[in-house]
């Protein structure tokens, strides 16, 4: 495996967990990155590259980014963001992954980058619900602001710093894993 296969690798991972706290976010920079030449995507996924796709994929962050704002309808997104994720992780896993068996690359992508997207969403969603029926939403909006700086730092670090955003995404894993372990009922105990 050679390191560009691994940096590609990690880049996947990184962008696929920003997709967890963003769906569009992720998919728009690696569009910039590709259209600019920082990033090669394999050869079926270079129209992500285009100006259209950098076009449609920047209207449909920004859209999204300020929709998640509005207390409510964020709950709403939510519920769609959750399966969304889950491909757009796939997919910027796949479109990334370089030099490897399309049944490996496959495999990767919906294990390492669907199943990253979907835990990370997963538990925004949760904690989501959980601002909205303590604070009836109106702390909602500063969740979208840790939402969107985080997506937008592991996105950053992942395109420039692969290794590094490769680390931030164990990070925050751990982080989920850890307040999951503190909240979920003991069995036992009851």
């Amino acid at each position: 495996m050679t390191s560009e296969t691994i940096m590609s690798i990690f880049l996947g991972i990184g962008l696929a967990a920003s997709v967890g706290f963003r769906v569009f976010l992720p998919l728009f920079a690696l569009s910039l990155a590709s259209y600019f030449g920082f990033w090669e995507l394999n050869e079926s996924w270079q129209w992500i590259g285009s100006l259209a796709a950098i076009i449609v994929l920047g209207v449909a962050t920004a859209v999204e980014i300020f929709a998640y704002f509005i207390p409510w309808v964020d709950n709403l997104l939510d519920s769609f963001a959750v399966p969304l994720a889950a491909i757009a992780g796939t997919a910027v896993m796949v479109s990334t992954v370089a030099d490897l068996d399309p049944v490996v690359t496959w495999s990767l992508a919906i294990i390492a980058g669907g199943g990253t997207a979907t835990a990370i969403k997963g538990a925004n969603a949760a904690g989501r619900m959980t601002s909205t029926a303590t604070t009836g939403g109106l702390a909602n909006p500063v969740v979208s602001t840790l939402e969107t700086g985080t997506a937008a730092v592991v996105t950053t670090a992942s395109i420039f710093a692969p290794v590094f955003a490769a680390i931030l995404v164990i990070i925050i894993l751990f982080i989920i894993f850890r307040i999951y372990r503190k909240i979920r009922p003991r069995r036992g105990r009851e």
